[in-house]
């Protein structure tokens, strides 16, 4: 794999970082052959660890796709117009591990997940369209 793919919206993305633990991710958007945009709440701890230290990988799963984009973030929106309280982020992927590159598994079906208060789905689903504006500005 030498860049990034598609996937659709709202696939089960994890995004790890230096600390205790690797954090679900919903809005990650494909941004070009090696860019990532994604949000995450001004009130994650993991926000502040990517302050800190910007080094990142994103592991993502979806039918036909297990990879993981490894580089660096950056903010490209302190607060959203979708959700002020949520940041812009940007993966700079500068290494992609394609987990499927030898042949011998597959993804068959993408991770089924929901949002179980209707607010937080529209948050997400709002949040996810003004990233993708700012991937295609």
């Amino acid at each position: 794999m030498v860049e990034l793919p598609q996937w659709e919206p709202g696939a089960a993305a994890v995004l790890c970082v230096r600390g205790p633990h690797a954090i679900p991710v919903s809005t990650a958007v494909r941004s070009g052959p090696d860019r990532v945009l994604f949000a995450l709440a001004h009130r994650r701890e993991t926000l502040a660890r990517l302050r800190d230290d910007p080094a990142a990988v994103l592991c993502l799963r979806a039918p036909g796709l297990a990879l993981s984009a490894e580089g660096t973030v950056a903010p490209v929106r302190q607060a959203m117009r979708a959700s002020p309280h949520v940041a812009a982020l940007e993966l700079r992927v500068e290494h992609l591990h394609d987990h499927l590159a030898d042949g011998r598994t597959a993804i068959l079906d993408a991770v089924r997940w929901e949002w179980t208060v209707p607010q937080a789905a529209e948050a997400d689903a709002a949040v996810r369209a003004e990233l993708a504006e700012l991937a295609h500005a």
